[in-house]
């Protein structure tokens, strides 16, 4: 294959699909981490609650949710909130003779939900931010510990009241000593978006796999062999340039949270 006909190769129609198919991972990557922090604040704020009930919910969900692995949750959770609310759908939609038939799921076509991609990579958004805000939270929770007890004193001194020394004390001064362990929550969101051709959407593991297959057309035989190697390789080149540019990110952010402390540990 000559120059030429290798940047036709490169340029047809499904390797653009290929390229425009980094969105999903990106996007999965970014919406998975605001969830996650969300999620994370909430853990440990549980954790750090006055009430014995909540505490233990926090725990429950820093420590369980850790110990599944991440491909059984992220099967999980879309399937299960999917047959649940065909569920619902065919509760209202079929009749009594279908829902007691039981041979086929959904008992009819009316209580069948098609999911569009966008859906799927939505809910896969939320699985993410769940799993990896147990992590984030344990994360969260250590490094309001660690902010210095005299500012608590000093803001209780002041009148603040307990919800004011929790968001404006705590939340404000932990993320000096959480960006560093949250970055590595971040990277390990990052490597599992490689999950999302799971749930068939076309990202850039599901095309590289496509892509990469031995390649036939009827009326010319094989274009090529086995190439997914090839594909993967470019696939660990994206990923070292995503890890490199999201550490040049976060220390941007280390250097700007730190901006006014006087000791940053």
């Amino acid at each position: 294959m000559d120059w030429q006909s290798s940047i036709e190769y490169i340029t047809n129609g499904k390797h653009l699909a290929w390229y425009a198919s980094v969105r999903f991972t990106l996007i999965a990557a970014v919406l998975g981490a605001l969830f996650a922090v969300f999620f994370g604040l909430i853990g440990a704020g549980l954790k750090q609650s006055k009430w014995s009930g909540l505490r233990l919910i926090g725990t429950v969900y820093t420590n369980m949710l850790r110990g599944i692995p991440d491909v059984l949750f992220f099967l999980f959770l879309p399937l299960a909130f999917e047959q649940t609310v065909e569920y619902f759908l065919a509760q209202a939609s079929c009749t009594s003779a279908e829902l007691a038939d039981g041979s086929t799921w959904p008992p009819c076509a009316d209580a069948q939900w098609y999911l569009t991609t966008t859906e799927y990579l939505l809910m896969a958004c939320v699985t993410f931010g769940i799993v990896y805000g147990a992590f984030a939270a344990n994360v969260i929770h250590g490094a309001m510990q660690a902010v210095p007890k005299g500012q608590l004193e000093a803001a209780m001194a002041y009148g603040f009241s307990p919800k004011q020394i929790f968001w404006n004390i705590k939340v404000r001064q932990m993320w000096v000593y959480a960006l560093p362990g949250l970055s590595n929550v971040w990277m390990l969101l990052v490597k599992a978006t490689s999950l999302l051709s799971l749930l068939q959407i076309p990202d850039i593991v599901l095309w590289a796999e496509r892509l990469g297959a031995a390649n036939y057309v009827a009326f010319k035989g094989l274009i090529h062999d086995d190439w997914r190697w090839k594909y993967y390789l470019v696939l660990f080149v994206f990923y070292i340039i995503l890890a490199y540019v999201s550490e040049r990110f976060f220390n941007w952010l280390q250097s700007r949270a730190g901006r006014g402390m006087i000791e940053v540990r």
